[in-house]
């Protein structure tokens, strides 16, 4: 009986392993049968559709509508998009150092690269580009300007400008550089008397972490840094070696950072700081919104695990999924989701569930919301991306300050006004003039936009001509209307404090680039001089950090 039972886990061991065979051979029939379908329908169509079809094209829509079932980040690179990629993650490319935009259906000018050929040669901020070489630029192929635009340094570009205030069409002919991207846009004493240091990091490329020890070596040299407040606001992530990198600068060595984790949860990649911290003992305000994610939410979640500063500013995005890059044949790749982050107490960043209602995901995700603890024990929660230590939203914009960004008035005032007056000095400008020169502006150009109190009042009389309630009630609606109008129009006036920040600002991105910008909007900023406060108070700072002091 005995030597029976010795048997027995080998049999169960048989069992289980023929049973993961099975398994696996039940998939991979299901893979080879599922392609057969697909192959066999895509040369059907090719051979028999009523109207001849385009091969690549078509394959190229099947393979869009297989991956759009996933999530948006596994995505089919071209050959172009192949090219952008490099360039973000490399942080170069060849081009002349400009970035458009459509403005009204034209591509114009938005901001300059400084110490690039365009910048260096005169192109501006406002100016439009109405041709490139041989090729006529407008709206239409508008989506294809990289390949105008971006070439192999030493290449000669001829770019056509039209400009406000000048009759002619400007020519420039610029020479393509090697551009590199910057990952800091802007760093500096902010206020300038103070010894709070503000850096503004808008990527994550290969570069990144080098760039901001430099920026911090820096400033530490010219004055002795107390706080820090690092900028993570609309910073959309990038390459996660650049995330650690950048973390490490901060943190103590050995102190984990981010674990990736794929299909197989029990089995995780842990990524630990390994540098001396150049901002060791500064104080540190980290800012995050909705447009900080990846890489951004990867830093804000090992400064607040750890409990090295403060997370502040609006919950970030939540995208918490790692993608890896699969090359496929003839210079194109797969860019695919395989696995998610979390931060060092084990929170996943992931805010959305893409599975939920899908029936391409076999089983659902593990995504649910749970507390965990930092270092200090505060308790901090999972599968919403980075909640802030303490949440201080942005001014909200009124209607009408959206609707005359939507039709871009502030942009071509500040073009028109800088190309006609001679400004060298932001602070020089008065600011009751620049109210009154806007206000002319805005009725030159008839600027009138719609509110939803206003659709309904039209609904409402269209309608009286069909509801006879509605009918007794014309002349009353009527004049709702027109006392409507009115208020409408001394709207802009009661606002003025809110269109002299949008102006200022776009005027000193004319005068002083991007720089330029950010500097005049952070005198307005209430989440920066939120965070400087904070700085600034060692209790507000330690009380929020839960440090006995």
């Amino acid at each position: 009986m005995k030597s029976k039972f010795n048997y027995l886990p080998i049999f169960i061991l048989v069992l289980i392993t023929a049973g993961f065979v099975k398994q696996d051979s039940d998939r991979y029939y299901q893979i080879a049968k599922s392609i057969d379908i697909f192959g066999r329908i895509y040369k059907e169509v090719n051979t028999n559709y009523v109207d001849q079809v385009d091969p690549e094209e078509f394959m190229l829509a099947g393979i869009k509508g297989m991956l759009n079932s996933l999530d948006p980040y596994t995505v089919y690179l071209d050959q172009t998009s192949q090219k952008d990629m490099h360039a973000i993650t490399s942080g170069k490319y060849g081009g002349i150092g400009v970035t458009v935009a459509l403005h009204n259906g034209r591509v114009t000018v938005v901001d300059l690269i400084e110490g690039y050929s365009a910048q260096r040669q005169g192109i501006i901020i406002g100016d439009v580009i109405i041709k490139i070489d041989s090729t006529e630029i407008n709206s239409s192929n508008y989506e294809k300007l990289g390949d105008f635009l971006k070439k192999e340094p030493g290449t000669e570009i001829t770019v056509v400008i039209d400009r406000e205030g000048i009759e002619h069409p400007l020519v420039f002919n610029l020479i393509s550089e090697q551009i590199e991207i910057k990952n800091i846009t802007y760093y500096g004493f902010v206020p300038t008397e103070s010894n709070n240091a503000y850096i503004k990091l808008s990527g994550f490329s290969r570069t990144a972490g080098n760039e901001l020890k430099n920026v911090i070596e820096e400033l530490n040299e010219a004055k002795e840094i107390e706080s820090i407040v690092l900028d993570l606001r609309g910073n959309p992530g990038g390459l996660l070696d650049a995330a650690v990198s950048v973390s490490e600068k901060f943190l103590e060595p050995d102190l984990l950072i981010v674990s990736v984790k794929g299909r197989d949860q029990s089995r995780s990649t842990e990524f630990f700081s390994k540098e001396q911290p150049v901002a060791k003992d500064k104080k540190l305000v980290v800012l995050i919104d909705n447009g900080s994610a990846s890489a951004s939410e990867i830093v804000a979640g090992a400064i607040q695990d750890h409990d090295r500063g403060i997370i502040l500013g609006t919950a970030s995005f939540g995208k918490g999924l790692v993608q890896t890059i699969f090359p496929l044949p003839y210079n194109t790749s797969l860019k695919m989701t395989t696995a998610k982050y979390y931060t060092p107490s084990g929170r996943s960043i992931q805010k959305i569930d893409y599975s939920e209602n899908n029936k391409v995901f076999a089983e659902p995700d593990s995504l649910k919301i749970e507390g965990y603890q930092t270092d200090n024990k505060r308790t901090v929660f999972s599968a919403g991306g980075i909640e802030p230590d303490t949440i201080v939203t942005s001014a909200g914009e009124s209607q009408i300050i959206k609707n005359l960004l939507a039709k871009g008035m502030f942009f071509k005032f500040a073009t028109r006004y800088y190309n006609n007056n001679n400004v060298v000095n932001i602070d020089s400008l008065k600011d009751h003039e620049i109210i009154d020169d806007f206000l002319s502006f805005v009725k030159e150009n008839e600027f009138d936009y719609r509110t939803k109190a206003e659709n309904l009042l039209d609904q409402l009389m269209k309608n009286s001509e069909k509801d006879d309630n509605l009918a007794q009630l014309e002349e009353q609606l009527l004049q709702i209307k027109i006392k409507y109008a009115e208020l409408k129009n001394k709207e802009l006036l009661e606002h003025k404090n809110e269109i002299l920040v949008e102006v200022k600002t776009e005027i000193a991105a004319r005068i002083g680039g991007r720089s330029g910008r950010i500097v005049e909007s952070l005198k307005y900023d209430g989440q920066f001089n939120a965070a400087v406060s904070i700085a600034n108070n060692i209790n507000s700072y330690n009380k929020l950090l839960k440090i006995d002091y």
